[in-house]
């Protein structure tokens, strides 16, 4: 029998992932009435790596309230938020393609950082409370210098868009990549390794 998790998060990328790994899950997204952006606000002088486990740990607040709530049967719930630092700044996803040529931009001929923090928690089964795990994975990337030519055509194809950062290394954007230092998956969304720990912990047959 597969592994089974329920997935609180609506990018693709993960859900690839996990299926390429063998974790069977179904998806665990915010009702109408929840106001899932809001969590991903950034405070006043927060640090990246802070920033984005604070994040991901009130994003599993709210899905496992959300699994409470719809009665659904008991498994882990597993969540995710990726961001990408330049030094102290967190570039997060680009408001417009105006936003998105400045960030390209900034990170052209740079070394940045790629930060996923990722939790898993489960409910107890007879009592209030519950088990979690939670671990960051860092990666470092090196872009190419871009040319406002090369910018420009990638935005208006519409792949910045809702990606941290701007970019997507699993698409077009990985042909500026001179080198990465970390996690490859952990840069789509999903870190293999730290992933594979927190669902062994939760007490999945994870190989």
């Amino acid at each position: 029998m597969k592994p089974f998790v329920y997935l609180a998060s609506q990018s693709p990328r993960r859900r690839e992932l996990l299926t390429q790994w063998g974790v069977a899950h179904e998806l665990l997204l915010p009702d109408a009435d929840e106001d899932a952006e809001s969590l991903e606000a950034v405070k006043p002088n927060e640090a990246p790596a802070a920033y984005v486990q604070r994040v991901t740990a009130l994003k599993l607040d709210a899905a496992m309230q959300r699994l409470k709530r719809r009665g659904l049967p008991p498994a882990p719930v597993l969540c995710a938020d990726t961001t990408v630092a330049l030094g102290r700044r967190i570039l997060g996803k680009p408001a417009d393609a105006a936003e998105a040529r400045r960030m390209l931009a900034d990170l052209s001929g740079r070394e940045h950082r790629v930060l996923t923090a990722v939790a898993v928690g489960k409910a107890a089964k007879f009592a209030k409370g519950g088990q979690r795990w939670a671990a960051l994975s860092t990666s470092t990337v090196t872009f190419d210098t871009l040319t406002a030519t090369q910018i420009r055509r990638y935005v208006a194809g519409g792949e910045p868009m809702g990606k941290a950062g701007a970019y997507a290394i699993q698409g077009h954007a990985g042909l500026w990549v001179r080198r990465i230092h970390g996690s490859h998956t952990g840069i789509i969304g999903l870190p293999a390794f730290e992933t594979a720990q927190l669902l062994r912990a939760a007490g999945l047959p994870i190989l």
